[in-house]
């Protein structure tokens, strides 16, 4: 396999990150056949891909709806400019908010809540529409996955 550069990254190390992200159990063993290297070889690649930063975490991905939450929302929230950081911050510790991101575009904070039902989810809007500088709420309830990968 060729050593082409694709940024800081080879050709090697994103078969690697591609065979993680499919698999982040996927034995060392079975990625260095696929590569023709030895196991050691791929190893200090994943080591120097950790150290580097460019893999974060290896993470579980599990189904909401597996245990027990039926619905979920991507959630655009708008806040005052000097409350921004604070919303934030606020929103971070609740239970029910699985992903939270600054954002720029249409909306300040991208959220992703879980919630057990309809019920349960309108309640957690009306209680992130109360928070101090929330300006306005914009959720998207999701009805189908149509396509799921690792996502940031």
């Amino acid at each position: 396999m060729p050593g082409r550069r694709v940024g800081l990254l080879d050709e090697i190390d994103m078969f690697i990150i591609k065979e993680l992200m499919e698999n982040a159990r996927k034995p060392f063993r079975e990625i260095a056949l696929k590569l023709k290297l030895s196991d050691v070889a791929v190893i200090k690649r994943v080591k120097k891909l950790e150290s580097r930063g460019v893999i974060k975490k290896y993470a579980l991905i599990v189904d909401p709806a597996s245990l027990g939450y039926g619905r979920i929302s991507y959630t655009g929230i708008n806040v005052e400019p000097n409350k921004l950081f604070e919303v934030a911050y606020r929103l971070k510790e609740k239970e029910y908010v699985k992903y939270l991101a600054l954002a720029s575009g249409d909306h300040d904070l991208l959220a992703v809540i879980w919630a057990r039902d309809g019920e349960e989810l309108q309640r957690i809007h009306e209680e992130i529409k109360s928070i101090e500088g929330v300006v306005n709420i914009y959720p998207a309830v999701l009805t189908d996955v149509i396509k799921a990968e690792a996502y940031v």
